[in-house]
């Protein structure tokens, strides 16, 4: 049973307020706050992006707060490529696309390295082109 002093934390330890720090230091973010503002934009950019199993499995690693916010959003009917990802948060967001791209790269290698190498496999394999680099990761493609 989780006590209601102690906040969530996913299955690997990492609470909430603990991402949030590792991703201000990935994204040279001045402030916490700042920090949760973009993850939170980036997570629910996410959210629309990924159904299936991979969605659930995803938000089972994440702390729950970090959950909430991919799972509350919608999946969209046709996934977006990588770039047009970043158009689309940049456009929601009213940042500037290399901005919003810095934001997603930091969001998402946080988010990569908490889902771990096989469930990243899963979700890049699900994903149209383009989001390897966003969850730093190369991009591989297969010669003609």
């Amino acid at each position: 049973m989780l006590s209601l002093r102690e906040p969530a934390s996913a299955p690997t330890g990492m609470t909430f307020h603990q991402m949030l720090e590792k991703i201000r230091y990935e994204g040279a973010y001045p402030t916490r706050e700042r920090a949760e503002d973009v993850t939170r934009a980036v997570l629910a950019a996410l959210g629309r992006q990924l159904t299936g199993d991979e969605r659930v499995d995803l938000a089972a690693c994440l702390p729950i707060e970090a959950a909430t916010v991919l799972t509350d959003e919608i999946p969209a009917l046709k996934p977006l490529t990588g770039w047009a990802f970043v158009k689309d948060l940049s456009t929601r967001t009213g940042g500037t696309l290399a901005t919003t791209r810095w934001d997603a790269g930091a969001v998402l290698s946080v988010v990569g390295q908490v889902a771990g190498p096989i469930l990243l496999d899963r979700i890049l394999a699900q994903l149209p082109s383009g989001y390897a680099l966003l969850f730093g990761r190369a991009e591989l493609t297969q010669s003609a």
